[in-house]
């Protein structure tokens, strides 16, 4: 299976945790399985070191002669290219894939010529040790003491169709040393307590089974990315934690720590910001609570929803993630009985994932009117419009006759209208107002049961009640919209000051771009010049056409464009883009 989708010719690796653990070996035993079905198979590089089992493996199997480079007095053999491509065979097997070869050869490295024969149709098969990679290379120098000046490039690796790790245990590859098969027996000693002792093998083991981990899941990320798979496949335990910056975060975060610790399970911090902005972070609690991430081995990330609990869940689902952990409510027990709360959401639709409800200092400690979803408090304010006239009316009505003058009802109506209009805004306060009216006309003025009034103070009065009572209600809901604009105004400043910190740590802009791409859970997020040359993307198959795009964002003057394709985004998401998307072309210029 292909890892990440080459085009060219396959390229098979062999992956060693150390010197000899058998790739060559291995590699040899493959070839002569190919050979028995029919495929034609030639060695351009095999390195016995004096092995003879791996010598007896090389017999039968057609073998390219090297090609001898003069440099510095002496005469070096190298791997021969042009005659493995005037031989063209099917399979071409080389050995030691990070090689340096010698100046004056076609190619500064021996990877290099393999991807020559990938480019010319030709499959290979190769070998490479873990300490050869370029991202652990500074790793395995710092475990054994020993520098590496030969490497390869990890994207190389793991561009590779197929990985095979050949692994044995510290103390098989030691007493290998001992039977004098990996070095010559006045060797073998010296390496035993240098490179290849116990603590450095189990090291550079560990090493070759993370990497190769890391691996796996991006090629399980990309099939099931092709294949539109959003049910969560449980093949690694993984554990995302809901945070929302208040003081329960840290609190949240090490409990999720704990939890994934048992499992070995990875964990990844979470934190939804509102489309309406209601629920923030602040730049000091986001520092706090990525450093604490951080030392605990977990990453942190943004997303953007309106709704917290799908938002959450599509990321978990997004991230393959088999647990979520979330806090307890911080409402009190009067308000979940309007509104059941995010924790209860996650849990019904979660499906397949675990979700842990965390206990905390600052649970059920109160509740606030804002935390309620857009839809809940729209319901309950249409409902309290209905209910607040009637209520007043009711207790009005069952007061003693003559204890409250028509100056007293109104007030009491009135005051119930400026309730409604806090809550709910504009709408429901003038229903509230108008049925505030109706009531009062029909059951507390004189005649009652009757919308006929004959004393003018009575009309003037009810009137005026009406008038005020909308008058208050729209300044009121004035208010609320300027609040929501602030509050989104501190959303949009919230992502930014994200993508900042971002941009500023990193200072890479396909970094900056896979963040975009997390946030607002596009598949892909691509930058392209006017002429549509592709400067940077994240994501599998980057959009290139400004056309196929679902959001295109013009960048400068008509100078580059940022594309997304995922959901379509709004106006005031495209308001943000525009300013990170400034950024990350600023940072490609520059890098440029």
């Amino acid at each position: 299976m292909s890892i990440l989708g080459r085009r060219r010719a396959d390229l098979r690796i062999y992956l060693g945790a150390a010197p000899g653990v058998g790739k060559t070996y291995a590699m040899l035993g493959e070839a002569h399985r190919r050979m028995e079905r029919g495929t034609d198979v030639v060695a351009a590089v095999i390195e016995t070191h004096g092995r003879r089992r791996t010598a007896q493996q090389l017999a039968g199997i057609e073998v390219i002669p090297p090609i001898y480079i003069e440099h510095e007095g002496t005469r070096r053999p190298e791997l021969d290219v042009d005659a493995v491509l005037a031989r063209r065979p099917q399979v071409v097997l080389v050995d030691e894939l990070a090689h340096a070869n010698t100046p004056g050869s076609r190619n500064a490295h021996r990877w290099q010529d393999v991807e020559v024969f990938l480019d010319a149709g030709i499959t290979v098969i190769t070998t490479v040790n873990v300490q050869h990679l370029e991202s652990l290379n500074d790793v395995v120098s710092h475990i054994t003491g020993t520098a590496q000046s030969e490497r390869v490039p990890d994207g190389f690796v793991r561009a590779a169709d197929q990985i095979e790790l050949v692994d044995i245990t510290p103390e098989a590859l030691r007493r290998r040393l001992v039977h004098g098969n990996v070095y010559p027996p006045e060797q073998a000693a010296a390496a035993m307590e240098d490179y290849f002792r116990p603590g450095n093998l189990t090291a550079l083991r560990q090493l070759a089974l993370l990497w190769l981990a890391n691996q796996v899941d991006a090629a399980l990320e990309k099939y099931r990315s092709d294949k539109k798979i959003t049910d969560t496949w449980e093949t690694r335990e993984r554990v995302v934690v809901a945070v929302s910056g208040g003081p329960e975060s840290e609190t949240l975060v090490r409990r999720a720590s704990r939890i994934a610790s048992r499992s070995g399970a990875d964990v990844k911090v979470v934190h939804v910001i509102q489309g309406d902005g209601l629920i923030a972070i602040s730049p000091q609690q986001r520092k706090v609570i990525r450093e604490l991430a951080a030392s605990l081995g977990a990453t942190m990330h943004t997303v953007v929803g309106d709704d917290v609990a799908a938002t959450l869940l599509d990321f978990a689902r997004g991230n393959n993630a088999t647990q979520v952990v979330i806090g307890t409510s911080r409402r009190s027990r009067w308000a979940r009985m309007f509104d059941e709360g995010i924790g209860a959401q996650v849990i019904q639709q979660s499906g397949n994932i675990d979700v842990h409800m965390v206990t905390h200092p600052e649970a059920h400690t109160g509740s606030s009117w804002s935390r309620q979803s857009t839809v809940r408090r729209s319901v309950l304010s249409w409902l309290v419009a209905l209910v607040i006239p009637a209520a007043i009316c009711a207790v009005v009505t069952w007061l003693p006759a003559g204890m409250l003058g028509i100056g007293s009802q109104s007030a009491l109506f009135f005051t119930g209208v400026l309730l409604v209009a806090l809550l709910g805004g504009l709408g429901p306060a003038g229903v509230c107002a108008l049925l505030s009216g109706l009531l009062l006309t029909y059951f507390l003025v004189s005649p009652v049961h009757s919308f006929t009034v004959y004393d003018s103070d009575s009309v003037v009065t009810v009137l005026v009640l009406l008038l005020v009572a909308l008058a208050v209600a729209a300044l009121v809901d004035w208010t609320a919209r300027r609040a929501g604009e602030v509050r989104r105004a501190a959303q949009e400043a919230e992502l930014l000051a994200s993508f900042a910190d971002s941009a500023l740590r990193d200072a890479d802009p396909t970094l900056l771009l896979e963040r975009l791409r997390e946030t607002y859970t596009q598949r892909a997020v691509s930058i392209l010049t006017a002429e549509g040359s592709l400067l940077a993307a994240a994501g599998p198959d980057p959009c290139a056409d400004v056309d196929a795009a679902d959001t295109a964002i013009e960048v400068g003057d008509h100078e580059f464009w940022m594309l997304m394709t995922g959901r379509t985004l709004t106006a005031r998401d495209r308001r943000v883009l525009s300013a990170v998307a400034e950024q990350a072309v600023a940072m490609l210029t520059q890098r440029h």
